[in-house]
């Protein structure tokens, strides 16, 4: 059966990339491989995730103005906590910026966040 195993964020620099995900995130770094002189294949994910986000520079101007605009301005990325106010404080500690205060919807306890890169996020922990 097939399965999601990837999705692609463009990001300015690799190594901010990793820095940011892993230290403000707390993703881990999955793989960092080299494919060439500019190329590398960077994978990373939060702990215990079935599906890694593969970092990717860009190769031209419309790559280049894509970063932080991958999904139109919408939220398209959403990080599930079990414990949110634990992960809300951590990461704001790590300089995570976020949008907008916590509050609670019938789905759960949520608020946005930008990246580092300008893409906009949830951290969200679901109504059990």
């Amino acid at each position: 059966m097939p399965r999601l195993a990837a999705l692609t964020i463009i990001v300015p620099d690799y190594d901010e990339a990793i820095d940011y995900f892993t230290s403000a995130l707390g993703f881990a770094l999955l793989e960092d491989t080299r494919l060439n002189e500019s190329k590398r294949w960077v994978r990373v994910a939060p702990p215990g995730a079935e599906t890694a986000i593969l970092l990717a520079q860009p190769k031209n101007e419309k790559e280049c103005a894509a970063i932080g605009h991958q999904t139109g301005g919408r939220v398209g990325f959403f990080l599930e906590t079990d414990d949110f106010d634990r992960d809300h404080a951590r990461m704001t500690a790590a300089g995570v910026t976020f949008e907008e205060s916590p509050r609670t919807e019938p789905y759960g306890k949520v608020a946005v966040f930008r990246d580092a890169f300008g893409n906009l996020w949830d951290l969200i922990e679901p109504r059990r």
